[in-house]
C-alpha cells in the first residue's frame, strides 16, 4: 500500500487507515474479528491504525492494546489516538493541560505502549486558552509520550490559528494533521478546512469516507435489519445521510461502479483517498471480509471524467466569501 507523508513531517502513513470506533462496542462485537481485521490490514501494507479514548469509553484502545504484539508487532503499525472529549461530565470538551495529560497516560496504559505515533486534539475547546492546549502538545512530544501531534474536527480558522501559533516560535511542535469527516455526501471541509490545510501543508485524515456506510449502496432499497441504520446505537449516526440528496449521489456512485466493473464502495473510497490534501482515508469495518472489500480500492484509479462527474453531482453549496 502506498505510504504518504503527513503534512511537512517525515512521518509517513498508509493512504488507507484502519478505524476502530466500533471495537469493543455492542453485543455483536467479536475480538477475533478485530484481530482478523488487524492482520488483514497490515498484510495489505496498511500502517495507520486510528482510535480514541472515547471509543467505547476506552474499550477500543483496550482491545487494540491486547492485540498488539500478540497478533501484529507494535513496530509494524502507526498508532493514532485522540483526547479532549469527555463523556460523563457536564463539560463535554476539555483540552486543559491536566485533562489532556491524564487522558493520554490512560490511553497509553490501555494501549500497552509507552508512546503513540500521532496524538490528536479530538475537538476544539473554547473554554481552555489555546496557548495552554498547544503547550500540552509540546510537552507530550518532549516527554516521549507522542511522536507527532494533530487536530481533529477543527474548523478552518481554528486549524490556521493553531498551526500559525506553533510555527511562530522555534521549538514548538508542528501540527501535522487534521482528522475530519470527508466523503461524497459530506464535503463541508471544502469550504474552509481543506483550503487551510492545503495552504499550511497540514495533512488531512478523512474519517467516514464512505458516508457512514451509505456510499456502499447497502441502503439503496431499504434498511437491512443487520445494518447500522437499523440499530438503536448507530441509527442516528447514519440517518442524516439517508435523504433524497444523498440517495442521488449514491446512484451516481453506483452508475460509475457499474461502468468500471468495481463496487460502489471502491469508487467512493477512491474518490476521497485521491482528493488533493488527503493523506489517508480512515475506514472502519464490521469484520475482515468487509475490510477486504475496502482494501480492494487500493487497486482502483478513477478516470478524470468520472471524478469530475461525481464532484459535480455532490458539489457542496458555496457562496460568500468562498466564491467571492
Amino acid at each position: 500500500m502506498e505510504q504518504r507523508p503527513l503534512g511537512l513531517s517525515g512521518f509517513e502513513v498508509s493512504r488507507l487507515g484502519l478505524g476502530t470506533m466500533t471495537w469493543g462496542v455492542g453485543s455483536d462485537f467479536d475480538v477475533d474479528d478485530a484481530a482478523a481485521q488487524l492482520t488483514t490490514f497490515t498484510e495489505a501494507g496498511g500502517t495507520l491504525v486510528d482510535t480514541a479514548d472515547i471509543y467505547g469509553q476506552g474499550a477500543a484502545e483496550t482491545v487494540l492494546g491486547e492485540l498488539l504484539d500478540k497478533v501484529v508487532p507494535r513496530s509494524e503499525v502507526h498508532l493514532s489516538t485522540k483526547s479532549g472529549v469527555v463523556a460523563r461530565e457536564p463539560r463535554h470538551r476539555n483540552t486543559s493541560r491536566g485533562h489532556l495529560l491524564r487522558a493520554l497516560d490512560a490511553s497509553l496504559q490501555r494501549l500497552g505502549t509507552d508512546h503513540v505515533d500521532l496524538w490528536q486534539l479530538h475537538v476544539h475547546d473554547p473554554d481552555t486558552p489555546m496557548e495552554e492546549t498547544l503547550a500540552t502538545l509540546d510537552h507530550a512530544v518532549a516527554s516521549g509520550r507522542a511522536r507527532y501531534v494533530g487536530l481533529s474536527n477543527h474548523t478552518g480558522w481554528q486549524t490556521g490559528r493553531a498551526v500559525a501559533w506553533q510555527r511562530a516560535w522555534p521549538g514548538r511542535v508542528p501540527i501535522t494533521a487534521n482528522q475530519v469527516e470527508y466523503s461524497l455526501v459530506q464535503r463541508g471541509i471544502e469550504r474552509e478546512v481543506l483550503p487551510a490545510c492545503l495552504a499550511m501543508d497540514v495533512g488531512v485524515l478523512a474519517w467516514s469516507p464512505l458516508g457512514r456506510g451509505v456510499l456502499t449502496g447497502k441502503y439503496r432499497y431499504g434498511r437491512p435489519s443487520d445494518s447500522r441504520a437499523s440499530s438503536p446505537q448507530w441509527g442516528r449516526f447514519v440517518s442524516s445521510y439517508l435523504d433524497d440528496r444523498c440517495a442521488g449521489i449514491v446512484e451516481a456512485v453506483a452508475t460509475a461502479a457499474d461502468g468500471l466493473g468495481v463496487t460502489p464502495l471502491e469508487v467512493a473510497l477512491s474518490w476521497v483517498r485521491d482528493q488533493p490534501g488527503v493523506t489517508s482515508a480512515v475506514v472502519g469495518a464490521r469484520n475482515a471480509a468487509q475490510l477486504r472489500g475496502a482494501l480492494a480500492a487500493e487497486a482502483v484509479f478513477l478516470p478524470p471524467e468520472i471524478r469530475l462527474a461525481l464532484a459535480d453531482v455532490s458539489a457542496p453549496e458555496l457562496g460568500y466569501p468562498e466564491n467571492h
